[in-house]
């Protein structure tokens, strides 16, 4: 129950009026029931065995000045049952504007937290794997709570059948439970199967996004070295192994109902027996047990399969949740307020960096003038794209300093002075949108006379 304590503690408010409304409909379901129990007993004209709720709802009248009649008990069930309604209603809203904004929370978060992180974690991080993330996997992680709601609305409905059931003929309703209790304990295994299904899914349609990605962004040079039947190759065992842990999860969720329809007919018709037999209840009471039993069996078998589903989307939701955290980690640190300038130059002092046991710059001192065309050359791998990202504060140097006009690139405003910076990266950024978007980037402070004329300062217009 860990999901549901923390939704609970992340929206309590929609989680507090779900759970007001679910039971006050419970309540209400219960006050047409129990109209409904008065009305069959009155007319089946077993007065003397009238059971406990259908003898509150006769007194409830009573003391409202209204006969016990068939009349009264039909409008006291219809306006329960209309009120009811509302209540399921609006409680279904809440469930879904929560659903909705579990999702967005979710997506926003994930995507916040690794804008804000340090560059090596990109560098670590397939793209494809935040990619799946932000699109597939927040809707199954979106289904967790849904389910939970679910469940949460099935067991309410359950406790209330179980209360008047008690109220008719408590031997029969605790023997029922108990048994039923210790069924829905011997299939637990369904249940973490299923959850061990659904978590092993995600991780595999992850993995799968994440390669498939890398495929898609080399499939130029792959197709002209006549390779992409390797890519396949990958793609298709990574396919299959998604769709054999999808099977188990299936069959899992089928198994659960399969077992558990016959063993709630046969719980009914022990009921049935020891209620007639061995309890030597009336008819109208043994109707009353029966019917309430298998109300209740079956919305606890339902509650179940809810938990079920439930858990099956479970690992989407703790897989976001461990790809916030560790964005989170992250994090690039806190910048300083110092505003920019360059004006006379840029000045590396003895910086040293290394990619794990790979030193790529040791003691580097260099100066940029300002003004001036500066070209770094050297062969691929001395760190010529390592310095920029330096100079730029995408990576931090383990050792060395680096100066902006004297002035420390740590204590500077980080995001003012990338600003200041015009980057053209070795790969192409192209989005697949209009020329005014890839050129503005959605800077709603740009216009298209902006944009028009620095297309004409390039060349490109």
């Amino acid at each position: 129950m860990r999901l549901l304590a923390h939704f609970a503690r992340a929206y309590p408010a929609r989680g507090l009026l779900t759970l007001l409304a679910l039971l006050l409909a419970g309540l209400l379901d219960g006050v047409g029931l129990s109209s409904l129990l008065a009305m069959l007993v009155s007319v089946a004209g077993d007065g003397a065995g009238l059971p406990l709720p259908a003898r509150q709802v006769t007194q409830f009248l009573a003391a409202i000045g209204l006969p016990p009649g068939i009349e009264p008990v039909l409008v006291l069930m219809v306006v329960a049952m209309l009120a009811k309604a509302v209540l399921t209603l609006a409680a279904n809203a809440q469930v879904g504007y929560t659903v909705a904004r579990v999702a967005t929370d979710l997506r926003l978060g994930l995507l916040r937290a690794v804008l804000a992180s340090r560059w090596e974690y990109y560098l670590r991080t397939p793209v494809g794997a935040l990619s799946n993330a932000i699109s597939g996997e927040t809707n199954r992680a979106a289904n967790a709570y849904f389910n939970a709601a679910q469940m949460l609305a099935l067991l309410v409905q359950a406790v209330i059948y179980s209360v008047l059931a008690l109220l008719v003929s408590w031997q029969a309703t605790a023997a029922a439970l108990l048994i039923g209790g210790g069924l829905m304990l011997a299939m637990g295994g369904l249940v973490r199967r299923a959850r061990r299904a659904g978590t092993r899914q995600s991780q595999l349609t992850t993995a799968l996004v994440a390669y498939l990605t890398d495929v898609l962004q080399s499939v130029k040079p792959l197709k002209a070295m006549g390779r992409e039947d390797l890519a396949d190759g990958i793609l298709a065992r990574q396919t299959q192994q998604i769709d054999k842990a999808l099977r188990k999860q299936v069959i899992a969720k089928e198994a659960l109902p399969a077992v558990q329809d016959p063993l709630l007919a046969s719980l009914a018709a022990a009921g049935l027996y020891v209620a007639i037999q061995r309890l030597g209840l009336s008819l109208a009471s043994v109707m009353v047990v029966i019917f309430l039993l298998a109300r209740v069996l079956g919305y606890f078998t339902k509650v179940q399969r809810q938990y079920q589903h439930m858990v099956s989307s479970e690992g989407a939701y703790w897989l976001l949740r461990r790809a916030i955290d560790d964005a989170r980690a992250a994090a690039e640190p806190p910048a300083g307020g110092v505003a920019p300038t360059l004006t006379r130059g840029i000045e590396l002092r003895g910086v040293r960096f290394a990619y794990g046991e790979r030193t790529v710059l040791d003691g580097v001192d260099l100066t940029v003038p300002a003004g001036r065309l500066t070209t770094l050359i050297g062969p691929s791998g001395a760190g010529k794209t390592t310095l920029v990202d330096i100079v730029i504060g995408l990576l931090h140097p383990q050792s060395g300093t680096v100066l902006i006009d004297d002035q420390p690139l740590e204590t500077l405003d980080r995001r003012a002075w990338r600003r200041m910076i015009g980057y053209v990266p070795q790969e192409t950024l192209l989005l697949h949108d209009s020329v005014l978007a890839n050129v503005t980037l959605a800077d709603p402070a740009l216009t298209r006379e902006d944009a028009e004329r620095a297309l004409r300062q390039a060349g490109a217009w």
